[in-house]
Order: C-alpha cells, then structure tokens, then sequence
C-alpha cells in the first residue's frame, strides 16, 4: 500500500566533514562526487579563515575564456598543463576544491568542514567518505539557525506544482510544503476563468502532448504536463457547468448557469470559493506558525490564531447582515474582536512600546482588517474574468452565425472568423486567467501561509574525472560511472 508523502521538508541534518589532512583532499572529491552534502561557505562572517585565492583560482582569472563548466579531477592535476591546455573547466572545479580546503579547521593533522545533508543521505555518504578515509559525522543543529530547504521532488505531480511555490520564494525548513495543495488551488482558480469545453479540451491535448515529449521542440516543458492536464480538466467541467463549447455554440447546455445569463450568482459564487480558500490558508498558517514559534507564535500572529479569529468574525458578521440576524452579528463581533486584541497585544509585544508602540500597532491592525476585506472581494475576479470568456465566445459566435446566415459565399468567411477568433480569445484568456490565478495564489492566499523566507539547499555537486595529473587523456572526457544522477535531489 502507498503511503502518501508528508507535506513537510526533507529533514536535514546537521554533519562534520572530518578526514585527516593529508586525505582531506580525496575526501572532498568524493563529497562533490556524491552531490548530498552542503558545505558551509566561509567567505561571509567576521570570524572566517581568511585564505588567499589558490593557484587554480588565480590561473582561472588570468584565463581569457570563461568556463562551460565546472569539472573535478580525481588526480591532483598539473596546474600549468591544464592552463597551457586551456582546460578552464577543470580549472574552475580545482578553484572550488581550493576554496573548501582553505575553509577547513585543522586541528593537528586533522581537518573539519561543517554543512547539511538530508538524514536519509548521510549513511550512505558517510560509507562513501571512509573509503577515503574520512567520516561524516553527525552533529546537533545550532540554536538559531534554519537548517537549508530541500522539497520532495519525487513524482511528476509534485514536480510540476513545487515550481509554483519556488516562484513565490523559498519554503521556510520549519514550515509545511505547499506544491500539491497549492497547484490544485491554481488550477481550479484558472478553470473558473476559462471556462469552456472545447478550450479546455485543447489544453487537456496540449497536456497529453507533452506528457509524451510532443513536440520535440517543447521537451524542456515536459515537466509541465501535469499542470497543463489539470488546467484543462477543471477548465472543461467548468464549460460544461457553463454550457461554453467554443462559445454559446449550443452543443452543451448549461448545468449550472450561464455567466452572461446569471452574473450575480457566479459573482457570489467566487466570493464565496475565495472565503473558503482563505480558511484553508489560515488553517496552513497557523500550523506554519506553530512550527515556527510555537503556540505563542500561532496564536497572537495576523497570520495564526488571531488573524483566524478576526477573518472568521468579520465574516460572521457579514453573513448576520445580509440575514439580518442580530444575535449572530453579536456573536460575529465577539470573535472578530478577540482577534483583534491577541493581534494587538502580539503587535505590540514587539514594538518599542509607549505612544509610538501603541500607534504602530493601531496601523498594522487597520491594515490587517482592511486587506482581509479586499482579498475576499478580489476572489471576484474569478468570476469577472470568467464572464471576459464567456463574452468573447459569445461576440465570436455572434460573428460567425451572422456570416453563416449571409450566403453560401461567406460560409468560409464564418469558418475562418470561428478558427481565427477562436484562437485569439483562447491565447489572450489562457494569458489573463494563468496571471490573475497567479495574483490570487501569491497575494490572497501565500500571504497568510508564510511569513519569512527559507534558504534553499545547495549542495556540492561537481562531476568528477578519473583522469591523469595534468587531467587529459581519454578517462578525463566522461564522469566517473559512480556519479550520482543530478536529478536525485
């Protein structure tokens, strides 16, 4: 039975890169053989080893063309052959060499590297460091520092769905992964928009193409099919909801409503969807700040409890309003006013305090009451830009039946105004609905998801060659058969 993979970071952990010195050397080589460790820089702090640039950094500058790439020799290499070669890729390899092994603490004849490495990736590395007679040994994580954020990245759904949380930036290591969720919300979001059958079977098409590396010329976007594919689902159903099929051509009736027919109910309708997309991302943020600060950190954040409660009793509030209910608008008042006062006393639990204190916190909170009302009016779009659609296969249709019904001579005009007008409205929507769903997606609801930004994983990662000491030869033009595939991580 699968067991589906939990929506948090790889859990790192924190090593000891310790060889002695004389090894040093060969066990770095098998570090960025094997791709799984990052290790610490030492060229941003105070107190780093300062170390003059190595020959191979220096020859590498002098060099008059820049490097394809950076390659590792096994061997220690001969310097002054690679550069009488013009072998700048493995010079750059050697100047990053230099650069971990001018960084190392050398105690005696031992030297040490600190960095990270995914816990389920240190036995296997650590195996492969003693046969170069180093070890990698594990430590305890600092106070105050964020371990580095590697996503799971195994399968084609969560592959496609992380470049969208990428965009917005780095998942904090603390917080949970959003891709999956967060690329079903997008696509959802789009179909609203686009709503039409016979446009969103197109796109269904285009996913399928992909998927099977068709075009050849579009292999780079392979990647992409399983967004490509669900944007054309949700945005078929929801032409068939609509009765769109290239336009008010008929062929479907309408199951839900027609937008340019009933636009106050598919207006309130995607309010109503943006309210229930905020409660989730409240939901997410108060778990993110829970793991972040613990339950202090979630309950008097804008973005956790307090902010929950405040959403949560305005809308209350609203919904007494419109019903007229007056004991439901107390109750609404109660919880929106909790809220306010945790976020207040969080506020201004980190201001300086006094008057200024005080104003401070008054603003952010106006703001914070303000923005929760126009990000629930904003989901509005939703349905704005789904009438755009609706109203340009409608002019288009328009257009063709009115050529059609002019003569067996303009029967080709209808055909090419239907193809071409077809084509354009497509393009300009799929534009429109991939931005707005875009905007929606960062500003209404990753807002209250994360807070602070993580700092991505970047281990060493350098093919090696198993070539002589000046790096030539027929074994220096192919990695070593033991290099780990790129896309492990």
């Amino acid at each position: 039975m699968l067991r589906p993979e939990p929506m948090v970071p790889v859990r790192m952990r924190r090593v000891a890169i310790v060889a002695p010195c004389a090894a040093l050397r060969d066990v770095l080589v098998r570090v960025a053989e094997a791709g799984r460790v990052e290790i610490d820089r030492t060229d941003g702090g105070a107190h780093a080893p300062r170390t003059a640039p190595g020959s191979a950094t220096r020859r590498l500058r002098a060099a008059r063309t820049e490097p394809g790439g950076a390659v590792l020799s096994a061997a220690p290499p001969d310097l002054d052959a690679l550069e009488r070669a013009g072998r700048t890729d493995l010079l750059a390899g050697e100047a990053q060499l230099e650069e971990r092994l001018g960084g190392a603490v050398r105690h005696g004849s031992v030297a040490a590297l600190a960095g990270w490495c995914p816990a389920a990736d240190v036995p296997a590395t650590a195996e492969r460091l003693a046969a170069a007679g180093g070890s990698l040994v594990p430590l305890r994580t600092p106070r105050g520092v964020d371990p580095p954020t590697l996503l799971r990245g195994t399968g084609a759904v969560r592959r496609s769905f992380a470049g969208l949380v990428r965009t917005y930036g780095t998942v904090p290591y603390a917080d949970l992964d959003p891709s999956v969720p967060a690329g079903v919300v997008y696509v959802v979001m789009f179909g609203v928009m686009f709503g039409d059958a016979g446009h969103g079977a197109l796109l269904l098409l285009a996913g399928l193409s992909l998927r099977l590396g068709l075009p050849h010329r579009a292999r780079p976007l392979r990647g992409l099919w399983p967004f490509v594919v669900g944007a054309g689902v949700t945005s078929t159903l929801a032409g068939v909801a609509y009765g769109e099929f290239f336009g008010p051509t008929g062929v479907l009736p309408a199951l839900w409503l027609n937008p340019l027919h009933d636009p106050l109910r598919l207006m309130a309708a995607a309010v109503g969807l943006g309210a229930v997309l905020l409660t989730v991302a409240y939901g997410a943020g108060i778990v993110n700040r829970w793991r972040e600060g613990g339950p202090s950190g979630a309950l008097y954040a804008l973005s956790g409890v307090a902010g929950a409660m405040l959403y949560l009793g305005l809308a209350v509030m609203g919904g007494a309003l419109w019903l007229s209910r007056a004991g439901v608008l107390f109750a609404g008042a109660a919880v929106a006013g909790t809220g306010l006062v945790l976020a207040g006393w969080g506020l201004f639990a980190v201001t300086g305090g006094g008057p200024g204190g005080v104003v401070q916190v008054g603003v952010q909170l106006f703001d914070g009451v303000l923005r929760i009302g126009s990000n629930v009016v904003s989901f509005a779009r939703l349905a704005a830009f789904g009438l755009t659609h609706a109203a340009l296969g409608a002019i288009v249709w328009q257009g063709t039946t009115a050529l059609a019904r002019a003569g067996q001579a303009a029967l080709v005009a209808a055909a090419v105004l239907f193809v071409v007008g077809n084509a354009l409205a497509f393009a300009l929507e799929a534009l429109v609905a991939g931005v707005q769903a875009l905007r929606l997606e960062f500003y209404e609801l990753f807002s209250r998801v994360f807070e602070a930004q993580g700092r991505p994983f970047r281990p060493w990662r350098l093919p090696v060659l198993d070539g002589g000491p000046n790096g030539g030869g027929a074994a220096a033009t192919a990695p070593r058969r033991d290099a780990p595939d790129k896309e492990a991580l």
